[in-house]
């Protein structure tokens, strides 16, 4: 399978371009002066650059990665669309769509580890070192950073709420 040929070429392609417009989702944000989180701008800028250096290498660990970006921002962005046309879906809490994004940086470090480890036992995985050390190191800041969203919006933000209707 090659990055530039025929419907995986494609698919490719469309993803690397989809990182522009989450960029651009972050410039309204700020322009809108509503709060912006480290996470959500950290992600998109890093992602963007470690998609196009992985695209121009051609990273063979890079189509796990797009095949899991798409699916995991299929759920989120169909999410987003139900909640900007006020038709909040009651059957996907947003705790399943932070847990599919966690699942994601888990399998993408995993998949980094393998491959840093593969290649220092002299084993070729179609994939240059700077890319895999980037790519962990990427996998493993968004994981912590997503696990770290997580527990402060599900697990300690509701005990404020509860403590608040309490007083």
């Amino acid at each position: 399978i090659s990055f530039g040929d025929g419907a995986c070429g494609l698919w490719v392609q469309l993803f690397i371009f989809s990182k522009i417009p989450e960029l651009i989702d972050t410039f309204f944000i700020v322009s809108r002066k509503k709060p912006l989180i480290f996470l959500h701008w950290y992600h998109h800028v890093t992602v963007l650059l470690f998609c196009w250096h992985s695209y121009a290498t051609e990273a063979s660990t890079g189509l796990f990665f797009v095949a899991m970006n798409y699916s995991v921002h299929a759920v989120m962005y169909g999410y987003y669309f139900l909640m900007a046309i006020k038709q909040k879906p009651k059957w996907l809490p947003p705790v399943v769509i932070t847990i599919a994004q966690i699942s994601q940086m888990l399998v993408g470090t995993a998949l980094c580890v393998m491959s840093f480890v593969l290649l220092n036992k002299g084993g070729s995985c179609a994939v240059k070192k700077e890319n895999v050390i980037a790519g962990g190191l990427m996998y493993g800041s968004y994981l912590y950073l997503f696990v770290e969203f997580a527990v402060k919006r599900f697990i300690l933000a509701p005990k404020k709420k509860s403590a608040k209707k309490l007083a």
